[in-house]
């Protein structure tokens, strides 16, 4: 069998826009199949794509997704280039029908695209039931209201929308790897138990999935760990053979910076157990796997090992979570740090006055922030300086909320000397918990439809 060769071209939503370029120009020089992935969803922004499609059914995918597909999708077309992404987030028979419509106003052909339905499991699964299923991780959901609830499908799902010879895959809720992994066993013919082999794509799926981390972007750290040209850092690309070894490089000409040592920080990203790390396709185990510097920003991949997947799926449930008011006051010049200070205790005791007596974190920037937050220490910087104060709190009542920011936007008159750059606002908050569901509860649902 020839060569896979898979890039990437984003890591999460609002990654940068114009990084599949350097990528899809590599992947036009290669011979045999060839891919380009977009990974941009998460739980927090499925849910927010669930609360835009609820106000308009024809809206509801990433929207990014003309940001990425505009310049891709035309190159894509020209170089038999086929695009897998989960940019369809909540909604991607509708995110189908804007890529045509992208297509249509560049002068493209249409493309066949190919949408994978299923992860949704608010179409088919009774909230009662989700309500009372037990939680593996994250929030309390009993009461709260459900905004999404999603099933991570796998990689086979993938795999049988290739099968229908399309251009591109629009998917909702997969694992970030399916996305990679699916494209090798439609390519290789892959068995569901060829647990090593599968084991090896989910691997080299997690290594590509998260765009500039694997290339040197989230690995730079001036002067301990120098990248460079780090403003033009190259996505990944992965030559993958059938034996299920592969290779992570980048295109030639970009910056960033691929070896052992990205390749290894990028591993272990998210990887609670390195020996069972579980997908819906494969448990993989890379505790014997080996790296090899075989060539300027190319590393090696081998020696990954597979076992039976786990019986059931991982869903997560996004409920309602309050508001959060945030609200930031600046104090700067002599005795600055006394007058942050002063500042957040009035707002405290005033929100304290008023009745609210839940937890308002404290934040004073340029002093105690990020790893002291919450907590101010009794002794103030031996400086005079530039502070910001934060103060933030999450409440159900939203006009319990707002309090808060209208409390420090009064100090600009009613508090410590020259405050300024006042900034507050209110957003609405949702909480995730992940539970387990058995196969067969899914599998049912899970449908291929192709918009052309």
């Amino acid at each position: 069998m020839p060569t896979v060769h898979i890039g990437n071209g984003a890591g999460f939503s609002g990654d940068r826009f114009d990084a599949s370029l350097p990528v899809i120009q590599a992947l036009s020089q290669k011979q045999g199949p060839k891919y380009l992935t977009f990974e941009v969803l998460a739980e927090r922004t499925i849910a927010t794509a669930q609360r835009i499609r609820q106000q308009d059914p024809s809206l509801g995918f990433s929207p990014y997704l003309s940001h990425y597909m505009g310049p891709a999708l035309g190159p894509c077309l020209e170089h038999n280039i086929t695009i897998v992404s989960n940019m369809g987030a909540a909604n991607p028979i509708a995110g189908a029908h804007k890529i045509l419509e992208i297509a249509r106003e560049q002068g493209l052909r249409p493309p066949r695209i190919g949408v994978l339905i299923g992860d949704d499991l608010l179409e088919y699964i009774e909230l009662e039931k989700l309500r009372h299923s037990p939680t593996m991780e994250g929030t309390k959901i009993d009461g709260r209201a459900i905004l999404a609830a999603n099933v991570y499908l796998g990689a086979r799902h993938v795999a049988k929308v290739l099968a229908e010879n399309v251009d591109v895959v629009l998917v909702g809720r997969t694992t970030d790897s399916a996305l990679i992994l699916g494209p090798l066993i439609h390519e290789f013919g892959w068995t569901e138990d060829e647990w090593d082999l599968l084991a090896s794509g989910t691997i080299c799926g997690h290594l590509l999935e998260c765009g500039g981390q694997v290339t040197g972007a989230y690995f730079a750290d001036p002067g301990f760990k120098d990248v460079p040209n780090l403003h033009e850092v190259g996505f990944p690309l992965a030559q993958v053979r059938s034996d299920g070894s592969f290779t992570i490089t980048k295109p030639e000409g970009t910056g960033g910076l691929v070896n052992k040592a990205t390749v290894t920080e990028q591993l272990l990203y998210e990887m609670h157990d390195p020996a069972a790390y579980l997908v819906p396709d494969v448990t993989a185990d890379v505790c014997a796997m080996t790296l090899h510097d075989v060539g300027e920003d190319q590393v090696n991949v081998r020696g990954i090992k597979g076992h039976e997947p786990p019986p059931t799926l991982k869903a997560t449930l996004v409920v309602e979570h309050g508001f959060m008011a945030e609200a930031e006051m600046s104090y700067a010049g002599m005795n600055s740090y006394a007058r942050a200070r002063l500042a957040s205790d009035v707002v405290t005791r005033r929100m304290r006055n008023l009745g609210f007596n839940g937890d308002i974190r404290t934040d004073i920037i340029g002093a105690h922030s990020v790893l002291d937050g919450g907590k101010l220490p009794d002794e103030a910087p031996s400086f005079d300086g530039d502070y910001r104060v934060r103060l933030c709190m999450i409440s159900q009542d939203r006009g319990r909320a707002q309090m808060l920011v209208d409390e420090l936007q009064s100090l600009y008159c009613s508090g410590p000397a020259a405050g300024g750059g006042f900034r507050g606002y209110v957003s609405e908050q949702q909480a995730t918990a992940s539970i387990l569901l058995p196969f067969g509860s899914v599998e049912p649902h899970v449908r291929v439809e192709v918009v052309a």
